[in-house]
């Protein structure tokens, strides 16, 4: 987990130079509302899984900061809604593909991301996730989601 949460921020600070040098991605709004709400949603998983492994060492019963992980659950559609707009208005102008569809790339990252954190857990890593999910014939929850809904049935 500690290593999950350090690849997330890792992930966060080389997305950017990776992306405008791989896409030659100028600095539109569109392109840096995608890039914007990708890196948010890596660090929010990043502090999560660091959470995770602290409340793993420590032996408590739930990690820290569920209320903070329950806000940004509310918050993170309506910035993702928010990026959808600046996305499509940045399309509907007719500016340069180069100036929209990197970030709409981004855009759609990052709203995955928040379904993988907050939702649904997508990522298949081992074969016993993918015996589940073959058995299951649906998604299973994520951690954090498991999480906030044991603290919510706590209280």
């Amino acid at each position: 987990m500690r290593t999950l949460a350090l690849l997330e921020w890792l992930n966060a600070l080389v997305i950017f130079p990776a992306v405008a040098w791989i896409w030659h991605m100028p600095p539109s709004a569109p392109n840096l509302a995608g890039f914007g709400l990708l890196v948010l949603l890596l660090v929010e998983g990043g502090a999560y899984w660091w959470l995770k492994y602290r409340q793993l060492l420590t032996g408590r019963r739930l990690p820290h900061g569920l209320p903070a992980f329950r806000m940004l659950r509310t918050a993170n559609p309506l910035l993702l809604a928010a990026g959808a707009v600046t996305v499509a208005a940045g399309s509907a102008s007719g500016a340069p593909w180069t100036h929209t569809w990197p970030g709409a790339a981004l855009w759609v990252f990052a709203a995955v991301e928040h379904a993988n954190y907050f939702h649904w857990q997508l990522s298949q890593g081992t074969r016993a996730d993918w015996r589940r999910l073959r058995r299951a014939k649906r998604l299973r929850p994520s951690h954090l989601a498991l999480d906030l809904a044991r603290d919510r049935a706590r209280r």
